[in-house]
């Protein structure tokens, strides 16, 4: 455990649920744990207690990526975790490959709705097209996005164009249909209300749930105890500012979410410290924005040349290609206020300097 961590505190220690099993977390609360072949290995969904028309059966928060393993974990949810009962909804928290990779087997599998925001539900639906490819992680548009902020290695470069059906490998089909959830929606699950809190920055529009009656924040990818969540400038949206909407987003679980609410995220354990993590990442990246400020201070950078000012260990490719968004986040932040300067060089390479005083 971090330095950091010490200052959050798991309720069930080092208790994780087995592969196909699931352990209560809160009344009608049950968490699943399943397996990624990333270097972040897992993914937390959750089952909720639920009555629809009458009956009464479970609503699923997020799915996990389409893999067989994926599947047969599944599998043995349904035969020994739901009670002899339904999945009878399923809500996305967001467009991203582990949270709703499944999503399309699971409505089906159930014949269940899916919930979840519209733009998330429309980039995930237009990403799953043939012909069209995730620019955050590769195919042609990404990598000359890429060169454009330094990544200069020709292999690199080729493997990113490669790179085009990444996203729908994981995602093959989603449902043709849904329901939109929006901020400040209030979503009865069983017994206990839900208010969803939209989040920015990390996906178009995230949605995270918070129940006052149970004082539980289901925060998706927006609140994670261990990791900081990528927050990264993608090739179809070239000059956003996806730092700042981030850290706009995660101030309002200080307002909007009380201080003791258990947290529970996507990646990690359960955890008590919500409004002490928030600290924790506007801490974080406050350092990482002053490590770009004192590079860029010394001679004008591109994104590839800043990245091991943030990123001191070796990456592998799928490592490069976020850590790249990550970095132009944070120079994006300084340069759109005003902090730095951004020129594009007779090589077609951005580069970011401190503007001379005066």
């Amino acid at each position: 455990m971090n330095l950091l961590e010490r200052e959050l505190q798991y309720p069930l220690g080092e208790t994780l649920p087995e592969p196909g099993e699931t352990i209560e977390v809160a009344p009608g609360v049950r968490w699943v744990r399943m397996a990624l072949p990333f270097a972040l290995n897992h993914i937390n969904l959750w089952l909720l207690r639920d009555t629809i028309d009458g009956v009464e059966g479970w609503t699923v928060v997020d799915c996990c990526i389409s893999h067989d393993a994926s599947r047969a974990q599944w599998e043995q949810v349904f035969e020994t975790q739901l009670q002899g009962m339904p999945i009878l909804r399923v809500i996305v928290t967001h467009m991203h490959p582990d949270h709703i990779g499944l999503a399309d087997w699971l409505c089906k599998r159930w014949n269940a709705p899916l919930w979840m925001s519209a733009t998330d539900y429309y980039v995930a639906r237009n990403l799953t097209q043939p012909g069209i490819a995730d620019s955050g992680s590769g195919g042609e548009i990404a990598a000359r996005f890429f060169a454009s902020h330094g990544l200069v290695d020709p292999g690199a470069i080729d493997a990113i164009a490669g790179r085009s059906s990444y996203y729908r490998d994981m995602v093959p089909s989603l449902p043709d249909r849904y329901v939109r959830l929006l901020d400040g929606n209030t979503v009865r699950i069983g017994d206990h209300d839900w208010r969803c809190i939209t989040g920015y920055g990390h996906a178009p529009e995230h949605i995270s749930l918070y129940s006052a009656s149970l004082n539980v924040l289901i925060g998706g990818d927006m609140m994670l105890p261990r990791i900081s969540t990528n927050v990264s400038v993608h090739a179809d949206e070239p000059d956003s500012n996806p730092l700042r909407l981030f850290l706009d987003s995660i101030e309002r679980f200080n307002t909007e979410v009380p201080a003791d609410a258990l947290g529970l995220p996507s990646h990690g354990k359960p955890f008590f410290g919500i409004h002490t993590r928030v600290g924790q990442l506007q801490s974080h990246h406050r350092d990482r924005l002053a490590e770009m400020m004192e590079g860029c201070a010394e001679r004008p950078l591109s994104a590839a040349e800043a990245m091991p000012l943030m990123f001191k260990r070796p990456l592998d490719l799928h490592q490069t290609t976020f850590a790249m968004g990550e970095t132009l986040a944070h120079l994006h932040l300084l340069w759109l206020a005003g902090q730095l300067r951004r020129t594009l060089g007779a090589d077609g390479i951005y580069r970011f300097n401190v503007p001379a005083a005066g």
